[in-house]
């Protein structure tokens, strides 16, 4: 038997999940408090959309109840899991895709179809460097759009321009790939 309230917020971005307890009174037991956060950290990992993980969240705990004798962790670990999902699946949660930092250098000549293929990779252009003959193109991509790239812009530029690719953040997925993906999930 175990009975948590929790306060679910979204954090900021690449803020991870914070966890606090604000339970006053005893009205959960110390020993309990770390297996609601174990609880509610397994439910991140499987999240409620599509089976994708939830991240940058805060939950906070500052209610609750048990009962001296049947009480247990294991209890208060499935009372967090429980309550983390069902707060989740009524805040709206939004699917995010990972945004890659995209560096093209090349010939000059090779600009217009290589923009033009990073726009086709939904991709967003943040600069463009002219030194010479040579161009360098800094963009924002969705990792999920690189995939071919290597081989994409090989026949782009005649095998002539050279890229990196690293990192940058996560991004709201737009909604028609969103539906799409959890629709697959569910198997429709």
């Amino acid at each position: 038997y175990g009975h948590v309230w929790l306060k679910l917020e979204p954090g900021e971005p690449q803020s991870g999940f914070r966890f606090i307890d604000k339970v006053k009174g005893g009205v959960i037991p110390k020993e309990y408090i770390p297996a609601v956060e174990a609880g509610i950290k397994e439910a991140l990992e499987t999240g409620v959309l599509a089976g994708y993980p939830i991240v940058d969240i805060k939950a906070t705990l500052y209610d609750g109840n048990y009962h001296e004798v049947d009480s247990s962790e294991l209890a208060f670990k499935m009372a967090g899991s429980i309550a983390l999902k069902n707060g989740a699946q009524k805040a709206s949660p939004i699917l995010l895709e990972p945004i890659m930092k995209l560096e093209v250098v090349m010939p000059a000549q090779f600009l217009g179809d290589v923009i033009g293929d990073l726009n086709a990779r939904r991709g967003h252009v943040e600069g463009i460097e002219t030194l010479g003959e040579t161009c360098t193109v800094r963009s924002l991509v969705p990792l999920a759009e690189t995939f071919g790239y290597a081989t994409a812009l090989r026949s782009l530029s005649q095998g002539r321009a050279t890229y990196t690719m690293e990192f940058n953040c996560y991004r709201q997925l737009p909604a028609n790939l969103a539906e799409h993906i959890t629709a697959r999930v569910r198997g429709r």
